[in-house]
This record gives C-alpha cells, structure tokens and sequence, in this order.
C-alpha cells in the first residue's frame, strides 16, 4: 500500500493540508459534470430494458463482482433474463466485446470473465452504451441489463443505482481523491434506490436512514484445483504443505484474513494490486500449494496448474436484494418483469 492510500484509511493532517487544492480542484469538476447531465446539456441514453447501476462511489474493490455474481444466479432461478455490461478493466479491447468461458483475460478482463461463468450474457466495452446495444442486439431477449460498476458512467441512462460499501474500511477520511478514496462526496448516497454494505458493521457507518440498506457477506467455498475443478479440499487438506496465498484483488488482505480464518497456515502472502495482469512467472516456485482467489484464478487458465488451488466466494445478502430489485422494476415506469 503507498503511502497515499495509507492517508485515505490512516489520515495525516498535513497530507490533508497539501491535497486540499487537487481535491477542491476534482470536486469542482466532478460536480460540474454531473450538473451537465442532469440539466440536459449533455445526453443521456435510455435504453429499452431497465439497467440497474452496481457502483461505488471509493475507489478500491468493495465486493461488487460477488453481489452481482449472486444477483445473476437469483435472478436466473426466478425465470429472469439477466444480461451484463462492464468496463473490462484490464482488457486490451477497443470495441465492445462479447464475452464467453473462453474469451483471453487480457483482451475482456478477469471480472467479466468471472460473470460470464454463470451463464449470463456479458459484453465490456470503454462505452457501455455500446456495449449494452450490441448485448440486446445479440440476446433481444434480455430483460435486465446490470451494470458492474458505471455509477459515475452519467451518459448512462438507469432505471436504480445500487450502491456497495466495504463495511471494514467504510469512506476512509470522506475525503475525494487525491486526498481521500472518494469519487463523489458522502452526500452521494443520500440519492442512490439502495446501499449494499460488504461485510463489517453497518451500524458503524454514517449512513443515510431514507435508503435501503442490505447486508453482504461472502461465504467461502471448497478449495478446489484450478486443473481440474472436480478435485477439492478443505483447509485441513493443506496442513502438511507449504503454502503461499497469492492475490490480485482490490483488498487482498480480506482474502488472506479468510484463508487465516478457514485454518490454512500460511507460509507468506503475496499481496499484487488490483487487476494485475498475473502469469506463470508470479508464482513462487518453493511453495507446494498456491491459493488464488476466482478472479485471479481466470488469468492463469494457460500456466501450470499443478500447484494452484482456488477459494471461492458466494454472496449473501440479507435481507432479499433480487426480490427487491424486481418488486421496484414492476414499479417503474410499468415496465414489468415477471
């Protein structure tokens, strides 16, 4: 972690004191470009399926891809067709993409390759406009559209926003970046349909009492062997091997703290940042097993799988967020779904 990402969750006043123009700077703009699409200036795009927003308004992984993960299989066991759009951060495309089981990580990125996984229909693109029009042209189909991240992505026309918080690390110092993780301020949430908290204390956090809030919390699976999925353990498995857990997430030490947790002793954790392009070369050659989680796990489909153990992750949320989600959408617009 830099020494600036230690400020946003550890503040120092005089990094607060020196960052204080950037951040007035970043505020104005910010601000600024929102009022343009709310007052018409510039255009925004409604598409003919309601599109539900999962954003954040910190930078920083904060559990999205689980939650929509979770809302993709609840909505496919209630008859509803789901589809999703992304970013593809970390991906080489310049068009937008379809994604499928077989799509290269560095062309689409490791999260819309974890989505694809359960079935849904999935494009990326830098213009999630496009890519949502070229989804509905492939799947017309499709009742919903998520959208994995996009709440700052205004050209965007959405029926609700769904905002997810890390419960442990909250706003950090409720400052906007540089001087702090925020990409709008605080007062933000108070205008979102619902605010998912991922694990943590809910109670802990300054929330807004008028928005509906859900609690996540991540269940971890059986290890399994990224060679061969079938194959599977439980920590106790693991006890008479060196073990190096290894991750490429936006809060690695959540993952480390969960393999602690399961009982899998580690040898050392090896901390990458987020979206890192993973290869053969970054597994430590003197451990007998390496712990991955999913989403690292999709960018080494084409190394050695010999040593490589996966962890998964399943959200929960309580109380329903799917059932609510549909209830709101049959309430907007008449648009039902059912």
């Amino acid at each position: 972690m830099s020494r600036l990402e230690r400020h946003w969750y550890r503040p120092v006043w005089w990094m607060t004191a020196l960052l204080a123009l950037p951040e007035g700077l970043f505020a104005l703009l910010a601000a600024l470009r929102r009022l343009l699409y709310r007052c018409g200036i510039k255009t925004v795009t409604t598409l003919p399926v309601p599109v539900v927003i999962i954003g954040n308004i910190n930078v920083g992984g904060v559990g999205k891809t689980p939650l929509t993960e979770s809302l993709l299989r609840d909505f496919a066991a209630r008859g509803v067709k789901a589809g999703v759009i992304s970013r593809g951060y970390g991906g080489s495309h310049r068009q937008p993409t379809l994604v499928s089981a077989a799509t290269p990580a560095s062309l689409v990125g490791d999260e819309p390759l974890l989505l694809a996984a359960t079935g849904a229909p999935v494009a990326v693109g830098r213009d999630r406009i496009a890519a949502a029009r070229l989804l509905l042209a492939q799947h017309p189909d499709l009742q919903l559209i998520l959208s994995d991240d996009g709440l700052q992505h205004y050209a965007l026309g959405r029926t609700l926003e769904i905002a997810v918080l890390d419960g442990e690390r909250g706003l950090g110092n409720g400052h906007l970046l540089p001087a702090g993780p925020l990409r709008e301020p605080p007062a933000r949430l108070r205008s979102v349909d619902a605010i998912v908290v991922n694990g943590g204390t809910a109670g802990q956090l300054a929330l807004p009492a008028s928005v509906p809030c859900f609690r996540q919390t991540l269940a971890p699976g059986a290890f399994y062997r990224a060679a061969n999925p079938a194959e599977t353990r439980c920590a106790a498995d693991f006890a008479a091997e060196q073990v190096v857990a290894l991750a490429g997430i936006g809060n690695p030490h959540r993952f480390f703290a969960t393999l602690q947790q399961q009982g899998v002793v580690l040898q050392r954790s090896i901390a990458l940042p987020d979206h890192h392009p993973l290869a053969e070369s970054d597994l430590p050659a003197d451990a007998d097993a390496v712990i991955v989680t999913a989403k690292d796990a999709v960018k080494l489909q084409c190394v050695n799988h010999a040593r490589l153990w996966v962890l998964p992750v399943m959200a929960r949320l309580e109380p329903d967020l799917a059932a609510w989600i549909l209830s709101r959408l049959k309430e907007s617009n008449g648009r039902k779904i059912s």
